[in-house]
């Protein structure tokens, strides 16, 4: 085993793995793929449910099963990777490389180099902690993705009777396997008005199976101490405030928390990078590159998406650019407007686009803040305007990603703009 590479990936999930890959097909030989679990495929592994690969094999796939694609390509590609390894620390050096401490059985504690670093770490669920839910500590609240791997890895039996508090994928989708593991899912209960999950999972998890979900409602409170006995449920106002006099029971042994999930950037901020408030992700530029030279992020480690081909498509970018950025070394990249957000756009991923650097397609993917019908998508350059799009319905449960072709981006003097606006009847 050396300790210099040219390209060290954090992450053997979707987003490492494509990385890796998209740096090979670029004719980069020398990459490391470093995971801390005992097994490629990230969180896909305990995702035994369908809907993956529609976009990028074109036929649905378990997680498992998409995951498995990716892991048997990387091995007969040749791509070397260590599982079982905790990444401690990354650092730029005064010589442009990146120092990377890790520990593992099999090296122990060591430090490696390289040239560029592209961090796929993924992202965490926002725990109980965080929500400020009132009551004690009993037995029987989970997060979504804790359950789920309980359920599905484990082969636990987490509970009988079950609420669920807000509305992301992981929730729903929870809340169907656990009807089919034989508990009872009282109820979904959603602090904003609208959904945070998918359109096909609020219809295939809980419409099919009868399952309510409550818009505009939140836990208030929790009973039981040594177990979970109940949970007091209620509307809230425009603010998000518990309207008082709404409150409900729900007597339940299992609550299952889908609030949300952040980019796992505590190894991006030691390195330097900097990181976007609105996505808790670092800021890039189109080629996926942070703030700190040689550093790359790629999927929800970067953004939350929402579906994992997304993921392995904007990851497998990250990776050749990397590739390039090891061959070319550093190189002018020209000047840089940024993307800016206006009415109705929550963020953009890149947040800054070099024009002396574009490929022949730039991606810019954003969300939402609201549910928006008959709209545009607008993109402008002061007053030039870049692109018009016309949209019957956005949510910000879906991440929109708007292709510029090179021709639309050369030669622009202002900072470009991404915002919604009304469609004029």
């Amino acid at each position: 085993m050396k300790n210099e590479y040219n390209i060290i990936i954090i992450g053997g999930g979707p987003a490492g793995m494509a990385a890796a890959i998209g740096a090979k097909e670029a004719g980069e030989e020398d990459i490391l793929i470093l995971e801390r679990d005992g097994v490629l495929g990230g969180i896909l592994n305990q995702c035994i449910h369908n809907g993956f690969g529609l976009h990028t094999f074109n036929e649905e796939l378990t997680g498992p099963e998409y995951a498995e694609r990716y892991a048997d390509k990387v091995k007969a590609m040749g791509i070397p990777y260590e599982l079982d390894t905790m990444v401690l620390d990354v650092t730029a050096l005064s010589d442009g490389k990146k120092a990377v401490s890790v520990i593992s059985s099999k090296r122990g504690a060591v430090t490696l180099t390289a040239k560029a670093v592209i961090l796929a770490m993924g992202c965490r669920e926002r725990p109980r902690g965080a929500l400020n839910i009132p009551g004690f500590r009993p037995q029987g609240v989970y997060t979504a993705g804790t359950a789920q791997k309980l359920v599905n890895l484990e082969g636990a039996k987490v509970g009988k009777e079950v609420v669920i508090l807000g509305s992301g994928d992981i929730g729903l989708i929870m809340a169907r396997r656990m009807t089919l593991e034989g508990a009872h899912v009282a109820a979904v209960a959603e602090l904003m008005p609208y959904s945070s999950g998918l359109k096909r999972n609020i219809v295939q998890c809980l419409d099919d199976y009868g399952i309510p979900l409550l818009l505009s409602h939140t836990v208030v409170d929790i009973k039981g101490k040594e177990k979970l006995e109940g949970v007091y449920i209620a509307r809230v106002d425009e603010k998000n405030q518990p309207i008082e006099g709404t409150e409900e029971y729900y007597p339940c042994d299992t609550l299952l928390l889908s609030c949300g999930l952040i980019p796992e950037n505590e190894l991006s901020s030691g390195a330097g990078v900097s990181i976007d408030p609105r996505t808790n992700g670092a800021y890039v530029n189109e080629s996926l590159e942070t703030n700190v030279e040689g550093v790359f992020s790629c999927g929800n480690v970067l953004h939350v998406h929402d579906l994992v081909d997304f993921v392995s498509e904007e990851s497998t970018r990250a990776g050749a650019n990397a590739a390039r950025y090891v061959r070319e070394g550093k190189a002018a990249k020209g000047r840089e407007v940024s993307v800016t957000v206006g009415n109705g756009v929550r963020y953009t991923v890149p947040s800054r686009i070099s024009l002396g650097a574009l490929d022949d397609m730039t991606h810019i993917r954003f969300r939402v803040t609201g549910v928006f019908k008959n709209v545009s998508i607008v993109i402008k350059s002061g007053e030039n305007e870049i692109l018009r799009r016309k949209s019957r319905i956005l949510v910000p449960s879906e991440m929109l990603d708007i292709i510029l072709k090179r021709e639309k981006l050369e030669g622009l003097s202002e900072d470009i703009n991404v915002f919604i606006e009304e469609v004029q009847q």
